[in-house]
């Protein structure tokens, strides 16, 4: 069952990070919409959300993950976190560490983090693999400091499918006739809310999970085109790839190794059926059902 709001206001800011994004703004504004005292982390503070009872003076902090003195500064007093994980980066890991030890030192007593579906070291899907280093590194943060965690492992979010569709209206990859069970950056917000809620009323409810957040439906990628195509009027039709097509048509965007195959890894993660779990464990959390992408692409036409 989703978290009631806290009887009494917080004495304590919730801290949020990524609020400058799809899934810590909207905890933010939700956050904030409730009453709840914020601190938000940022990078450039210019771009931190305008939002109510906020003093962008004293509850908008300049805080990278790499820079733990300034986490540490940051964090000060406060006891409830949302770390959003960070941008895509060869040295990701060794950033997510960084502030993860800093929220342990400066006395934070929940971290609430948004990994990935099916993090583990052997994943396929690549970037998995430094969501699973970051879980493992909360587990020692935990030990060494006593600072309860939770992870939130979103699946692909529905509301980026469309935009896996070329301007051709071709959605290309080596995905085969495997499954995806996106989710909703509303439904992963919402989750996300539940639990940090719950946490600053001083429930230890959720402390040491790990929630599967998904979508109702796992679709294939040929589906997903279609859907795509009902629902938005663009074009839209799936063609499979092989290995070798795809990090070839992938490499001709210049970026390094490791992202090209991160992004190659996401087709071969739904082939091999690592992104089809659907999980009731959004509902669970937020007592809603989860939106489908037929739903999800709908709300954003509107």
């Amino acid at each position: 069952m989703p978290a009631d709001p806290p009887a009494a206001p917080l004495a304590v800011p919730v801290a949020v990070t990524g609020s400058t994004g799809a899934v810590g703004g909207r905890v933010a504004r939700a956050l904030a919409g409730r009453g709840v005292p914020l601190r938000l982390l940022v990078r450039d503070p210019a771009r931190a959300p305008r939002l109510p009872g906020l003093d962008p003076r004293a509850d908008v902090r300049v805080a990278p993950y790499d820079d733990g003195a300034a986490a540490r500064s940051a964090l000060a007093g406060v006891e409830v976190l949302l770390m959003v994980s960070g941008s895509e980066s060869a040295d990701r890991v060794e950033q997510h560490r960084t502030f993860v030890d800093a929220a342990a030192d400066a006395g934070v007593r929940h971290l609430v983090y948004t990994s990935f579906l099916g993090a583990a070291p052997d994943a396929v899907f690549t970037l998995a693999r430094d969501h699973h280093a970051t879980e493992e590194h909360l587990q020692a943060a935990q030990r060494r400091t006593g600072m309860a965690w939770t992870a939130l492992r979103d699946g692909l979010y529905a509301d980026f499918l469309p935009a896996m569709v070329g301007p051709d209206g071709v959605l290309r990859g080596p995905a085969g006739e495997g499954r995806v069970a996106a989710v909703a950056q509303d439904d992963v917000a919402d989750a996300a809310v539940a639990v940090l809620l719950s946490a600053a009323a001083g429930s230890t409810e959720h402390a040491g999970r790990r929630y599967d957040l998904t979508g109702p439906e796992a679709l294939t990628l040929r589906e997903v085109a279609q859907v795509v195509e009902r629902v938005t009027g663009r074009p839209a039709r799936y063609q499979p790839e092989t290995l070798e097509e795809a990090f070839t048509s992938r490499a001709s965007y210049g970026a390094p190794p490791w992202q090209v195959e991160a992004w190659v890894s996401t087709y071969t993660a739904i082939a091999a059926g690592q992104l089809g779990t659907v999980s009731p464990d959004v509902e669970r959390l937020t007592g809603h059902r989860p939106l489908t992408l037929e739903e999800v692409l709908a709300r954003a036409a509107a």
